[in-house]
């Protein structure tokens, strides 16, 4: 999981992206492509990001109060979200995206605690939501697993994949170490 957290985002590709929206299928969640309905999933995500695909659920309403919410984190993840920051039991993603980079994965206690949730079932959920919502005539932007989409529709049609020189080496040496780790790839 920490070698997805360092993929970078992939430009130049906005062509592919678009193709692929104006493909999706928001009520059967696949693309309607020439070579027939296709859809991305959660054994594509861990053989692409290497993110498992059981284990609890990452996101999900709770019966939780406010101060119970703020405990479940300080011990999780030493940082708690303040009232302005939640909404109900949910806690806004904006505060999650601003705290990510100061979470210490640093204890195996911590890291043991990462991997008991199923990150391949949020990364799918997360992209289907993005694509469905970019399907809207009113939506101007994308966001979400995009590295995945873009990895998965070079896998699946690669006369669409760009030449190497094209990528950031980065995000290929990531991906590359990440497939190659995968045991379910070979």
């Amino acid at each position: 999981m920490l070698n997805v957290s360092q993929i970078p985002k992939i430009s130049g590709q906005t062509a592919l992206i678009n193709a692929l929206v104006e493909r999706w299928n928001p009520v059967t969640h696949t693309f309607y492509l020439p070579i027939g309905e296709n859809t991305i999933t959660l054994e594509d995500v861990a053989l692409i990001l290497g993110l498992q695909e059981t284990g609890l659920p990452v996101t999900g309403p709770t019966n939780s109060n406010y101060g119970i919410m703020v405990q479940e984190y300080l011990m999780n993840f030493g940082v708690a979200p303040t009232a302005s920051e939640c909404k109900g039991s949910f806690i806004k993603l904006t505060w999650l995206r601003s705290v990510k980079h100061g979470i210490m994965l640093t204890t195996h206690e911590t890291m043991e605690r990462i991997r008991t949730y199923s990150w391949g079932s949020a990364c799918l959920a997360h992209l289907y939501r993005s694509l469905c919502r970019a399907t809207q005539y009113d939506c101007k932007d994308l966001d979400g697993p995009l590295a995945l989409l873009h990895v998965w529709a070079w896998e699946r049609m690669p006369f669409l994949a760009p030449i190497r020189r094209h990528l950031h080496w980065h995000t290929l040496e990531i991906l590359e170490h990440s497939w190659h780790r995968n045991p379910k790839r070979a």
